[in-house]
């Protein structure tokens, strides 16, 4: 049976970092505010003409880098992006110019915070079914530029980034399920609205459904695969806002010492956030081989998905 296995993570985040005490001078919040509501201390910005597949395309090298695998072998490129550089071509196809790869799949998938669960899936079954051996699947956001950095209410949330995974085929153990949902009922409660470029957010309506639907994910996971929430090793989870990360944890009773937390560093970077969370936890030597994790998300749409992987 072929599977799909994470042979390599890579990230990157931009040198500009934007402290809570920088925001104090320019809007009505304080960093104590800040912290108390989201857990977020700083973000990362995007330099003028960085764009996200500039950021993506480091990402997918460092990914390339650990895994020991030349851009070459690489025949499917799937970027999970809110932010494109253009309305076309994708980011994908940049990134695919950048590192010199001629001919194979490439294209972007938008599904916002859940945009990498989403990416995963695809790349996942495309791999069980013969469709490729070597993927990179690439997270790239640049939300600052459609931040509204006058509403304290969400311009304190958000910060750009990238992370990558390189998928291999194996028969091996590794993408053990994948579980993706939406449901376009609840749109307007986080989007971009028709005719601006600035996110607009009902914060305590996604707050409750991003809790109760990360819990129903997470169960259905787990009831999928025959496990039991005690043999997870860590929760690698979308990097939004800490309350909702706690929240999710105590639906799992795992203790927030195996949840990977990074929302502190680099506040909520959409599609980027969990395989940053990822890249992060595997270089710091928290995730180790064969350990088992759980990825989830929830975001705009309402979108929603998970992911068992065998790391």
């Amino acid at each position: 049976m072929i599977n799909a296995r994470i042979a390599g993570t890579g990230s990157y985040l931009p040198k500009k970092v934007v402290t809570n005490l920088d925001l104090e001078k320019t809007m009505d919040t304080s960093d104590a505010w800040i912290r108390e509501r989201t857990g977020i201390c700083q973000r990362h910005i995007a330099a003028e003409g960085e764009n996200s597949s500039d950021m993506g395309l480091i990402a997918a090298r460092n990914a390339l880098a650990m895994a020991g695998i030349a851009a070459s072998a690489v025949d499917l490129i799937i970027v999970a992006t809110t932010t494109p550089d253009k309305i076309f071509p994708s980011n994908a196809c940049a990134i695919q110019r950048q590192l010199d790869i001629h001919g194979c799949p490439a294209f972007d998938v938008q599904a916002v915070c859940s945009g990498f669960v989403y990416a995963l899936d695809i790349a996942n079954r495309m791999i069980r079914t013969n469709g490729a051996k070597t993927a990179l699947v690439i997270g790239c956001e640049t939300l600052s530029r459609i931040t509204n950095w006058e509403d304290r209410g969400t311009a304190v949330l958000f910060g750009d980034g990238a992370g990558a995974v390189v998928l291999q085929a194996t028969d091996e153990p590794g993408i053990l399920s994948t579980h993706i949902h939406a449901d376009g009922e609840f749109e307007n409660l986080l989007e971009v609205p028709l005719g601006t470029r600035h996110m607009a957010m009902n914060g305590n309506a996604v707050f409750r459904k991003a809790v109760s639907t990360l819990g129903l994910i997470a169960a259905e996971t787990l009831a999928g695969n025959g496990i039991e929430q005690d043999e997870l090793d860590w929760l690698v989870p979308h990097q939004a806002n800490l309350r909702i990360i706690t929240a999710a944890a105590k639906k799992l009773n795992l203790p927030m010492d195996r949840v990977v937390v990074t929302v502190d560093k680099h506040a909520n970077t959409s599609a980027a956030s969990i395989p940053l969370a990822l890249d992060i936890a595997v270089r710091d030597g928290r995730i180790q081989r064969g350990q088992l994790l759980l990825l989830e998300a929830f975001g705009g749409g309402f979108t929603w998905g998970s992911a068992l992987v065998r790391f």
